[in-house]
């Protein structure tokens, strides 16, 4: 009989196999139970910040030279930071969470039709447009077929023509019409081939000079009147579909550049989501325009489950808003405060939730006046939490130009950024003594400051103009 033994011992294990037992070493460490490190608090939770004052990752430094932040005054290369021990964009037990898209990096949007009535019957009531929409084989396979057809159904029609009126006679051909002194309807028609020949010389009004209609017959005059006018406004159709399906205007967006990655990092002490567009062409964007929308699920208080709710983001580009001055790549920025809907996501539930953000860049072209509009988008795995964009445009010297680096127009450096949300790191700011989240003042708050600042008790009192002499410094090495 075979026994096991399962009852630990200090120092040994015992093992039975097949009737044999061994006992193991008091150093072999492979059948000794594992010790599992205790698990530690989340080290960028705020109820772990608050319990350990000495860990805040909040420190004020003075002004720093702009080598500091990634670029070198001397050669103006970007600035190596140390590997840190810490990544920013996986922490332990987070999952990713794939969102399906609905727009893809490429602008197209990912939807599908079905269960449309009389949707055939629609689509041809608006026949340009559908010609328009169509890929290019279909719309010239359209074109050809239209073409042979008309060609076969005029011809059909002269023969008959030709056929009653007695041309195709045997004393009636164009070697007999001589010595018979017949006129026929159209000269030098001898069957259907001839019909078919004939019938494109009028339509497309090529005229060799040998076959040629005679007033012998009136129907043969109205029968060429109409195929004339039918074969110019087909030719004029055909032609407005194809200048049409050339200047679409998502032909030029596909010069209009978005970022491949979104970022996440602090400026001016906020937390803003930025991302990167740009055109390469030399003809510019008139009042361009860019917007920016998420879709995510959101419930309702009856418990409607909303799965594609669209909330728009206030975006912009430095202090311009929302309308750029297009000339070469812009950084597009998207504060997180209390009125984004990302206030209360951290890192973890930036990699966690199912979320999509849609940009849209819409404008009027330079060279033709017609509007355009360029579409991306980005979800969840897309923005790097901790990161920013690295410069493009550069002041050449020799070419007395700016340049634009188009071969880093994706290039991002990794920075210092909490990893809390923004509501926890103004939570933070508050915590600290006697610091307050960095705000710019508006003109008329700003304008009465420099007026009662020339007083001293107001210049040792407020500590306002102190605020703006320091900036923010958020290290994640634990080395505060």
């Amino acid at each position: 009989m075979m026994r096991f033994n399962l009852t630990p011992t200090p120092t040994a294990a015992a093992t039975t196999t097949m009737g044999t037992t061994t006992m193991a070493s008091p150093t072999d460490t492979s059948t000794q139970p594992l010790k599992r490190p205790p698990i530690e608090t989340d080290p960028d939770s705020l109820d772990s910040v608050i319990s350990n004052p000495k860990s805040y990752p909040i420190t004020i430094v003075p002004n720093r030279p702009t080598s500091f932040y990634g670029l070198s005054s001397t050669n103006g290369k970007a600035f190596q930071r140390q590997p840190s021990c810490r990544s920013r964009n996986f922490r332990p037990g987070s999952m990713r969470r794939i969102r399906r898209r609905a727009v893809f990096k490429n602008g197209d949007c990912n939807v599908v039709q079905k269960h449309l009535q009389r949707r055939r019957v629609r689509f041809l009531q608006d026949m340009y447009t559908t010609m328009v929409d169509w890929q290019w084989r279909w719309t010239l396979l359209a074109f050809a077929l239209s073409f042979i057809l008309s060609w076969l159904f005029f011809a059909l029609i002269w023969w008959l023509i030709i056929y009653t009126h007695g041309d195709l006679e045997d004393l009636h051909l164009p070697d007999n019409q001589e010595e018979s002194g017949w006129a026929p309807c159209v000269s030098a028609i001898d069957g259907f081939t001839s019909c078919f020949l004939f019938s494109i010389e009028t339509q497309h009004t090529i005229g060799y000079g040998v076959r040629t209609t005679s007033p012998e017959c009136p129907e043969a005059i109205f029968m060429m009147c109409f195929q004339s006018i039918y074969g110019v406004m087909s030719s004029a159709f055909m032609a407005g579909i194809v200048f049409a399906k050339m200047t679409r205007a998502k032909q030029r967006a596909q010069t209009l550049l978005f970022s491949k990655h979104a970022v996440i990092c602090q400026r001016d002490g906020c937390l803003s989501l930025m991302f990167r567009v740009g055109d390469m062409r030399k003809s510019h964007i008139i009042g361009a325009g860019v917007r920016a929308q998420l879709i995510r699920t959101r419930s309702t208080k009856e418990g409607e489950v909303m799965t594609q709710y669209f909330t728009e983001l206030e975006i912009g580009t430095d202090d311009s808003g929302s309308d750029l001055f297009f000339i070469w790549p812009m950084v597009i920025e998207h504060k997180i405060d209390e009125n984004s809907p990302l206030y209360n996501m951290n890192a973890t539930d930036m990699l966690q939730d199912k979320f999509e953000i849609v940009v849209i860049l819409e404008g009027t072209v330079e060279s033709t006046g017609q509007s355009t509009q360029a579409r991306s988008s980005y979800i969840n795995t897309e923005i790097l939490w901790g990161h920013r964009f690295d410069p493009v445009v550069l002041y050449n010297k020799d070419l007395q130009a700016y340049e634009i680096d188009y071969g880093r127009f994706n290039e991002t450096t990794q920075v210092d950024t909490p990893l809390c949300s923004a509501r926890e790191l103004n939570e933070i700011y508050k915590i600290q003594e006697g610091f307050r989240t960095p705000a710019f003042p508006s003109t008329t708050s700003y304008q009465h400051s420099n007026s009662v600042s020339s007083s001293p008790s107001h210049q040792s009192g407020s500590g306002y103009s102190r605020r703006w002499r320091w900036q923010l410094s958020l290290p994640l090495h634990g080395n505060t």
